[in-house]
């Protein structure tokens, strides 16, 4: 099946304005993640989503590809739906974040290769086994649990499943827990089905897009993955790089 890879990048941004275009050692962080993806074995075509004409302009500098599309978008998700509305010879569209400078091939490989092996699969998505007490606790560490079959059940910003009876300290010696990676792959049927969707109650509570997707019975196939990736929210996170 052939893949399409769309890297939203939005300019404007509260925390980070303007960060898909801040320098990184000599390149873009976006021209970083755009070649990143392209070295992906699995991905037929990369295409950056953008509302902004210094990002599409920049993009085509470099020799990338690139796209306009509605400023009026509320998520990525949205931005990657307008983009495989024009490219109806793709089967499957990953989600790659646009802060994601380092992001491994191998790692955008492994989410399409489990996803196309697995069975009646709509959406894909990684988890990593959380070893890390303070991240196991952290709100902005989010957390999945999955059925034995690799589908997922639910996710959180709360450490699940709870431990009746285990004192806290002692959670991550006594079950695993895993820290969800936040890149997707949809059936191209599925995403244009999920940016119809309204907003959902879990989702309000958590915010956390996947969960209107699970509110409204779409299955995610978990894959579990060794590999890290860095993402870059802040200036504060450029530090050190």
């Amino acid at each position: 099946m052939k893949t399409l890879a769309i890297i939203p990048a939005r300019y404007a941004s509260t925390r980070f304005p303007g960060k898909p275009l801040v320098d990184i050692n000599g390149k873009s962080m976006i021209r970083r993640v755009f070649e990143q993806v392209n070295h992906a074995n699995l991905v037929n075509q990369v295409i950056v989503a953008t509302d902004d004409q210094r990002i599409y302009d920049h993009v085509i500098a470099f020799g990338g590809t690139a796209m306009m599309t509605s400023s009026e978008h509320p998520s990525g998700t949205d931005r990657c739906g307008a983009v495989a509305l024009q490219f109806s010879d793709f089967q499957t569209i990953i989600n790659v974040q646009g802060d994601e400078p380092f992001i491994p091939p191998k790692m955008i490989d492994q989410l399409i290769d489990s996803f196309q092996k697995a069975k009646d699969a709509q959406i894909g998505t990684l988890v990593k086994k959380i070893d890390d007490q303070d991240d196991l606790f952290s709100p902005h560490v989010v957390k999945s649990v999955f059925d034995k079959d690799g589908k997922a059940l639910y996710f959180s910003r709360q450490a699940i499943p709870f431990q009746q009876g285990v004192e806290v300290g002692a959670w991550l010696k006594n079950h695993d827990y895993y820290r969800h990676i936040g890149m997707y792959i949809f059936d191209r049927k599925t995403l244009l089905e999920l940016i119809k969707l309204p907003s959902g109650i879990l989702e309000q509570k958590e915010k956390l897009e996947q969960l209107r997707w699970l509110e409204n019975g779409y299955s995610i196939s978990i894959g579990i993955t060794e590999y890290e990736s860095k993402g870059i929210d802040t200036p504060e996170d450029l530090e050190g790089i």
